[in-house]
């Protein structure tokens, strides 16, 4: 999952990187079943299934053959990455719409791997809060707080068919970043608005255990050396360090740098999403640029913006730049001044 030109082992082939980043994310889904219920799994299933048919339905379309393509697991990774950043228990057009942006528009579109400016999966996921904000802020409610919680069949059931009988206020809820920002505007304090259910012991409720097996995921990945330091490291400080100032002025409207750390998507951003080496900045200085204004970007939609969390529209924004960033972050070659002739150096 490293940026080029850098390759850092000859054993490392796209297949098995995909197979060890999808290894990765199997803590935070198992910490995700057990606070949330099984419905994350009815997502990813659904994902998958779309997006391996949108896959193959482009590249036979493109007359590219299928199994270097399909059997790569590039595709997989991103429909996971996409079903993990979704509500559970949404209806199925939801999925095949945002798979539709993510591998068709934003993948294929580009001219496929490695060609893409942006991250499949957030423009998926873009697309869909932007096109069905309601549908979007319908989350699983953790267990323990929702009236009900859907077991496996239950949860197909509900995607396809609909909540029928059962009203969705029995096993939805809002996000906590959400709960928090709604709550703040009506001017609630922050100690009445924390004592609520939906929030656990730092962020929302089980979300923070969910964030911490993600991070648990994303060190594995960094100690495989399938990616630096240096994005994860740099978001999750511009997360924390915007935080910090925000609620050192107003502690009474600003959560603190550890809710937003462990609440909604930012430990998932930090190390699978914002190291995305196609979309990512390639540099190490560059990196730690990218990333640490992602992070900053973070906190400021999630404050100050219209949507909930931040995470996918700062990165976005930030894929745009990537070139801007690349091209004056450049180490200097040697026998070279810094834009200057051979022998000045």
């Amino acid at each position: 999952m490293n940026g080029s030109p850098y390759i850092l082992s000859e054993n490392n082939s796209v297949t098995l990187v995909m197979l060890k980043v999808l290894a990765a994310l199997i803590p935070g889904v198992i910490a995700h079943v057990w606070f949330f219920g099984p419905a994350i799994l009815v997502s990813l299933l659904l994902c998958s299934i779309f997006a391996i048919g949108f896959e193959t339905f482009i590249l036979l379309m493109r007359g590219i053959p299928l199994k270097p393509f399909i059997s790569d697991g590039s595709v997989l990774v991103t429909a996971c990455l996409l079903a993990l950043a979704l509500p559970t228990l949404a209806p199925w057009w939801l999925y095949l719409t945002g798979v539709f942006f993510a591998v068709v528009v934003a993948k294929h579109l580009y001219g496929g791997l490695g060609q893409n400016l942006f991250n499949p999966a957030m423009v998926g996921y873009a697309a869909l809060i932007v096109s069905f904000p309601v549908t979007m802020t319908q989350w699983a409610a953790p267990v323990g707080v929702a009236l009900t919680t859907p077991n496996l069949w239950e949860a197909f059931d509900l995607v396809f068919a609909g909540a029928g009988a059962i009203s969705p206020d029995a096993f939805t809820s809002a996000t906590a970043l959400d709960t928090w920002k709604t709550q703040v505007r009506l001017g609630k304090d922050a100690a009445d608005i924390l004592g609520q259910p939906i929030f656990g012991w730092a962020g929302g409720r089980g979300q923070e255990i969910v964030a911490l097996m993600y991070l648990a995921g994303g060190l594995l990945l960094v100690s495989n050396r399938l990616t630096t330091w240096h994005i994860p490291f740099a978001f999750l400080a511009g997360i924390a360090a915007t935080a910090a100032v925000l609620h050192l002025l107003d502690p009474a409207q600003h959560a603190g740098p550890l809710f937003h750390l462990l609440s909604g998507g930012a430990m998932l951003g930090a190390f699978f999403i914002a190291t995305d080496p196609v979309t990512a900045a390639g540099t190490p200085r560059g990196k730690l640029i990218y990333a640490s204004l992602a992070g900053f970007l973070t906190v400021i939609i999630r404050t100050f913006g219209g949507y909930p969390d931040g995470v996918a529209f700062a990165i976005l924004l930030l894929n745009v730049a990537v070139p801007f960033i690349d091209a004056y972050t450049q180490p200097r070659v040697f026998g070279h001044k810094r834009g200057g002739k051979r022998g000045q150096a």
